[in-house]
């Protein structure tokens, strides 16, 4: 009734409301959803989706933070890195990571670490061996078989294209125009 009574004073409709879960009729403003989420919280209550969601930024931010430290400082793995920063069984973590994003932590976790063989390889500083064990590839083939899987491209034609591209804009001569 708690519950309830916070949703039509504020004259937000919903289909149903059982214990633990209120199906609305629309989807709330931001305003609508800070609004219900404090009355919530005034009561006791906490809104799952908001909870879920930080979960999800957690796991994100401690992959990101994995990635970063560089893989030579590394002695453990991501999963008990993750659950290390974030109290809760991996096998939970990993299971609402999948539900929400529609993809593995170690999916994404890939994912990054392609992004970050990219920026390095634009940087062009490092070799293709250097830029494998700065982002804990095993190997020159174990990075550019996942950065072809990732990206359709192999780290070299990537890398030619990014060649290509700065010489054709350094050619742009802005007084032409």
């Amino acid at each position: 009734m708690t519950v309830e009574n916070i949703f039509k004073r504020h004259d937000i409709p919903f289909h149903k409301l059982s214990l633990g879960e209120v199906e609305l009729a629309k989807k709330l403003s931001d305003s609508e959803l800070e609004n219900i989420e404090k009355e919530l919280n005034n009561v006791g209550f906490e809104l799952i989706e908001t909870r879920v969601n930080k979960i999800i930024e957690d796991i994100k931010q401690a992959a990101m933070e994995y990635l970063n430290l560089g893989m030579d400082s590394q002695n453990v793995n991501l999963s008990a890195f993750i659950t290390k920063k974030i109290p809760h069984d991996y096998s939970y973590l990993s299971d609402l990571f999948s539900s929400v994003e529609g993809k593995t932590i170690e999916q994404f976790f890939i994912s990054q670490r392609i992004e970050k063989v990219k920026e390095l390889l634009v940087y062009d500083q490092l070799s293709l061996t250097e830029i494998s064990y700065q982002t804990g590839f095993s190997s020159v083939h174990h990075l550019s078989s996942q950065f072809k899987k990732v990206t359709g491209l192999t780290p070299s034609h990537f890398k030619k294209i990014g060649i290509e591209k700065r010489r054709s804009l350094d050619k742009f001569d802005p007084k032409i125009m």
